[in-house]
């Protein structure tokens, strides 16, 4: 592996905490420079306490993922030379050399305003920048960004070095170009993105509320320990939607089957909390009920059905012998 890859976009990250420590690995580790720039002003000692400890903790997360089989350790030394802390006084040299721009300083929203205000103009026009917040609609920010057409946010889930998806949401202003190019770019260093609209919330903060929370209200109801529901979900929940989509999983057994399970508990535990979105009973009406008509929320036509469901069963054969749990019959 070289040290430095030719033609590789140059990365900046605003901030040196959790945030743009695992992007500068991810970006590092794909053969990329990456700037990690400090926003506070300081002594030169205090500084050069700070880069040690960035690339210290870089150091000891390679350590981890190479010990963990992912890679061959001998490349950690020219990873992290990839690396470079640059201190706040000298943040606007890095940021006018580079091709993309990730925020990551705390969720706040004026904070996170006051900063593009004064970062933005710094930054050449074309090149990208994206806050990683994942409270804050892009909206409420891009109007303190200098030429807002490329401004949007890309929200990583931590750690951002192992999970693969990256969510992307682009703004009023932001062009097209700009999302597809960040997304080319993230999907080539093996990341996952997918795009979604300017709400609340994302993709899976939103989803992953609503499980949590219901998981912590067993507890508070008694339905079982936490150990027994965090074993359910780990083992029947977590084991389902590693393999398939969630919204796969309702074509897989049917919108029909949720639709009425929705109904049960609605009445059973006297909550509206459980009841189906309005579009379940469209997709009956419509008949797209699924993979037994062929259609539901995905569209299965002209497939090979049984080679599909196949393949699916392969995945779970697969996470049952990862976890252990696949045995030989009985003689």
């Amino acid at each position: 592996m070289s040290e430095t890859l030719p033609n590789l976009e140059k990365i900046a990250c605003l901030g040196a905490g959790r945030m743009g420590r695992g992007i500068a690995v991810v970006f590092a580790y794909a053969g990329h420079e990456v700037a990690v720039c400090d926003l506070k002003a300081r002594p030169e000692a205090d500084f050069q306490r700070l880069a040690d400890e960035v690339h210290a903790e870089i150091k000891d997360t390679l350590q981890i993922l190479a010990s963990l089989g992912l890679f061959d350790g001998t490349h950690i030394p020219a990873i992290i030379k990839r690396v470079r802390v640059v201190a706040d006084a000298d943040k606007a040299a890095a940021l006018a050399d580079s091709d993309v721009v990730f925020e990551g300083i705390p969720e706040v929203l004026e904070m996170k305003r006051e900063l593009f205000a004064k970062v933005s103009p710094l930054v050449p026009p074309q090149t990208i920048i994206a806050s990683t917040t994942s409270t804050i609609l892009v909206d409420d920010l891009s109007g303190s960004v200098e030429h807002p057409e490329r401004f949007l946010n890309a929200h990583w889930l931590n750690p951002a070095f192992l999970v693969p998806l990256v969510e992307l949401s682009p703004g009023a202003k932001t062009l097209p170009a700009i999302t597809k190019k960040l997304s080319d770019l993230l999907e080539r260093i093996g990341k996952v993105p997918v795009t979604c609209a300017a709400r609340p919330g994302y993709i899976v903060p939103r989803i992953q509320t609503l499980a949590m929370n219901e998981a912590a209200r067993m507890v508070e109801e008694g339905v079982a320990t936490a150990a027994d529901i965090d074993k359910a979900l780990k083992y029947g929940f977590g084991f389902r939607f590693s393999v398939l989509g969630v919204l796969e999983f309702i074509d897989w057994g049917g919108g029909d089957i949720l639709y009425y399970a929705s109904r049960y508990l609605v009445n059973a535990l006297d909550n509206d909390r459980y009841a189906a979105p309005p579009i379940i009973e469209q997709n009956m009406k419509d008949g797209r009920t699924g993979l037994r008509a062929a259609r539901g929320f995905l569209d299965y036509e002209g497939m090979d059905i049984d080679a599909y469901r196949k393949e699916r069963l392969g995945g779970f054969a697969q996470r049952l012998k990862a976890l252990g749990l696949a045995r030989p019959p009985a003689p």
